[in-house]
């Protein structure tokens, strides 16, 4: 773990940052106060991937719809 004094990580914040993204990171004030800093992970959605709904329609109801919504296309 790295450890910087406060100043040390407002004069060097990307370097702190760096540091962070790769394990934690603690900075000390002169009165003894510790934070820690650690990167989050980043979290790979596909945009496809949605909230499911909630509704009393079937699969079959769905399918129905579909196929009849095609039929009218090709009228």
């Amino acid at each position: 773990m790295k450890v910087f004094t406060y100043s040390e990580a407002r004069q060097n914040l990307s370097k702190v940052l760096a540091f962070a993204q790769l394990e934690e990171v603690e900075i000390k004030r002169k009165d003894g106060t510790v934070f820690s800093l650690r990167s989050k992970e980043k979290k790979s959605l596909s945009p496809f991937q949605i909230a499911g709904i909630k509704t009393k329609a079937s699969t079959q109801n769905i399918l129905d719809a579909i196929e009849s919504s095609r039929m009218d296309q090709h009228e």
